[in-house]
């Protein structure tokens, strides 16, 4: 019995181990291992100076979370021209204080920002399979699914009030502009495609003519909106909403996105082309995960830093 069955055994305890090591580092060490990602997009003016956007998405803050805290309060150190938030600052309905805290230092710049699903509705427990299920059969969020019943309702609005006192604008499916050493910024953004609350028509039309840069803002990257936002011309879109895949497998990347987004586009700066025109895309993987789901692996969490140039 030895002979035959001792091999399986010590593959199977082998197997386990692995697994149990895996589960390990990607819940106790790389969902709190923070990155800053930097990258440079040329879309300004020629002539025009450089300017430096700090994007930050998909915090989920869960209470008691306080080196996430400490890490984006930190962050108000690399002095940015203004700020980005692209959504998902929460996933617990007590979590509003906390969030506000972490983005206090951040909030002393100047700063747009977008609500994601998360930001309204509470998390729900999911078999995390069902998103490869759902990725087969081209269904994402409420776009190939039924409406969520009984979701929990997350109290957004106090966050939304925070941010506004704070000169942030909020960008839900309207523009706004910004003021930065002299220059026009000016932002188009719509609510989360993920639940159907985008209503691109409410501000289509491109970018401002009399803008020295015109930004595109949406948190989950459905193509509907990149179509939207490339076919009017915006040079440049950020977006959050895919962890970059959260789950990912060294040297293949991501599985799946979350929404009709390619996984080669999952996280970073790529381009995205439609109605004959071109436009740059940058996904931010974002810095938290959905509580119940508390778990990254080879995608560490990260907020970005990106310095906009002139065109060569």
């Amino acid at each position: 019995m030895r002979a035959r069955y001792g091999v399986p055994l010590k593959i199977t305890a082998g197997i386990a181990a692995v697994g149990a090591a895996g589960l390990a580092y990607a819940a106790g060490f790389e969902t709190r291992s923070f990155r800053l990602r930097r990258i440079s997009v040329p879309v300004l003016p020629r002539g025009m100076r450089d300017l430096r956007v700090l994007q930050v998405s998909d915090i989920h803050m869960v209470s008691g979370q306080r080196k996430k805290q400490r890490w984006l309060q930190s962050l108000a150190g690399l002095r940015p021209d203004f700020v980005v938030n692209t959504g998902d600052n929460l996933s617990d309905p007590e979590g509003v204080p906390e969030v506000l805290d972490a983005l206090g230092p951040l909030m002393e710049f100047p700063g747009v920002y977008v609500f994601g699903s998360n930001d309204y509705y509470g998390p729900k427990l999911r078999n995390p399979a069902r998103y490869l299920f759902e990725k087969a059969q081209g269904r994402h969020g409420l776009n190939g699914n039924a409406p969520a019943v009984h979701a929990v309702h997350n109290p957004w609005e106090p966050m939304r009030d925070a941010f506004d006192a704070a000169g942030w604008m909020g960008l839900t499916n309207t523009r706004g502009r910004l003021k930065i050493d002299g220059h026009e910024i000016a932002f188009t953004g719509v609510d989360d495609p993920h639940i159907k609350r985008d209503r691109y028509e409410r501000v289509a039309g491109g970018p401002e003519a009399d803008a020295d840069l015109s930004i595109g803002v949406v948190h989950a990257p459905y193509l509907r909106s990149l179509d939207s936002f490339t076919a009017d011309g915006y040079p440049l879109i950020l977006a959050g909403h895919t962890h970059g895949g959260q789950l990912c497998i060294p040297f293949y990347g991501a599985l799946v996105t979350n929404c009709d987004l390619d996984t080669d586009r999952v996280k970073g700066l790529s381009t995205h082309r439609s109605g004959g025109h071109t436009a740059y895309l940058h996904v931010s993987a974002g810095c938290g995960t959905n509580r119940y789901t508390p778990v990254r692996f080879a995608c560490p969490p990260e907020a970005t830093l990106l310095t906009l140039t002139a065109h060569p």
